[in-house]
């Protein structure tokens, strides 16, 4: 069974969501390798994270399994509650490790994968503007970042 930890943890630090996005994420929401955000940081009326299909698909596992309703929360525990669950997963690898920490992550290892700033910054990160993303990169060293992923990944 899929841990609600880790499916939190995954969208942090492959989709670049907020913890608050993810705290706020209910099933319908949910379309497929899309997931429809409500009430966006932007102020915007709504924006789209895309996540790949096998995380699209330990999501819809865990929902199932959890018998989660359509408006009811995906993760119904409070901003401290998961605040301490990203805290205790880093002390786990040696890291220190803050829920924001996942989003630069996931920006980070776009870019050193290739991927162009402006997917980046526009599909991943859901920046309006460049310079704001470009703040964001270079922030993790590539020990941590290789250590992250080898330890939540692997």
């Amino acid at each position: 069974m899929i841990t609600r930890n880790r499916i939190m943890l995954e969208l942090m630090a492959r989709a670049g969501m907020r913890i608050s996005e993810v705290l706020n994420l209910t099933p319908r929401d949910i379309d497929g390798c899309k997931l429809i955000l409500q009430n966006p940081k932007s102020g915007r009326s709504g924006e789209i994270v895309y996540i790949p299909s096998k995380l699209q698909r330990r999501l819809g596992d865990y929902v199932r399994d959890n018998k989660i309703k359509p408006d009811e929360c995906v993760f119904p525990i409070s901003y401290s509650t998961s605040w301490s669950m990203v805290k205790k997963s880093g002390k786990l690898v040696g890291v220190n490790l803050k829920p924001h920490d996942l989003r630069r992550h996931a920006a980070t290892y776009a870019s050193r994968a290739g991927t162009p700033i402006e997917i980046v910054s526009k599909v991943i990160l859901r920046h309006a503007d460049l310079t704001t993303t470009q703040r964001y990169l270079g922030h993790v060293s590539d020990t941590e970042a290789i250590r992250w992923i080898e330890n939540l990944y692997g």
